[in-house]
């Protein structure tokens, strides 16, 4: 019986492995690679156990040294290099060549793209470069919260692991086409200062960025009069003339809420708090400044 292996991550290694099951006989996967994911809220570790625990299905965590294992793999959300790329089919949050490398389907949310989806490639020494096996893509609207483009991208994930899994089953070659080189372009890595807003930024950006970094990530931040804030939701507010447009300053206050000036437009905060989760409204001090 041919066997796969599988690294997985967060919620959309849940339920990619929770699918397979379904789908599969737990006994063809010889076991699965497991990480916590100290960057979210909620990264499904502790459910992944569970759900190999109650299915008998061998795990190791990242730190262990599993066997050698020369069949196909699949890697779903896994940020570490994996030493052993032969066979190695990695799952990726964007529609290749676009948005290579990271985070990106925050990117690709922040930017206002169309489209998300999932590419299955082949590993290669480069990131993202590898020839790719087969893709799905959703089509969005906005405004959209990463949380719900998490829970659409999820079930491509799964459609893909499943599809290549009964090729791998029925003893069927997988291959994959290259990339359009020029077609290519790159997504950077993000860190703690890329939550920060730029309130020189027009409305549109600033709202699809709260709405892109928020839960299960540590959501936008910005300064309010010199103490850091989390932003959890906003409203795009339709632009004035302001003479002299100092950014990231209050112009109204709508029922408790405060309309900041953007670089172009205005944005209503709706939900947000200090870092003691202490919420901000409601908000009656007009002269107040959001940002540095």
């Amino acid at each position: 019986m041919n066997q796969v292996v599988m690294y997985l991550m967060n919620e959309k290694g849940y339920f990619v492995l929770e699918h397979f099951i379904r789908e599969y006989n737990s006994k063809q996967i010889r076991y699965v690679l497991l990480a916590k994911d100290n960057n979210i809220k909620k990264d499904y570790y502790n459910e992944l156990v569970s759900l190999c625990e109650k299915n008998n299905i061998t795990y190791y965590n990242r730190k262990e040294s599993p066997p050698d294992f020369s069949g196909y793999k699949f890697a779903i959300g896994w940020r570490w290099i994996i030493e052993d790329s032969n066979n190695l089919i990695v799952l990726h949050d964007s529609i290749l060549p676009k948005y290579r490398g990271f985070a990106p389907l925050v990117n690709m949310l922040i930017n206002g793209e169309n489209e998300i989806g999932v590419t299955a490639l082949f590993a290669t020494e480069e990131y993202d470069k590898g020839d790719i096996i087969k893709q799905e893509i959703v089509s969005i609207e906005y405004p959209i919260k990463i949380q719900e483009a998490i829970k659409l991208i999820a079930p491509l994930y799964s459609k893909l692991v499943n599809s290549i899994a009964q090729l791998v089953f029925d003893n069927k070659e997988i291959v994959g086409v290259s990339q359009i080189e020029e077609n290519a372009t790159y997504s950077l890595w993000r860190d703690e200062q890329d939550y920060f807003i730029d309130w020189n930024a027009d409305c549109n950006t600033i709202k699809r960025l709260v709405d892109a970094v928020g839960y299960p990530y540590s959501g936008a931040k910005t300064y309010l009069n010199n103490k850091i804030i989390t932003i959890d939701d906003a409203e795009e507010e339709l632009d004035i003339v302001v003479e002299n447009r100092d950014v990231g300053k209050v112009v109204f206050l709508r029922d408790g809420y405060p309309v900041v000036v953007c670089g172009k437009g205005l944005l209503k905060i709706i939900k947000a708090r200090f870092l003691d989760e202490s919420s901000i409204l409601p908000f009656n001090t007009l002269r107040s400044r959001f940002g540095k």
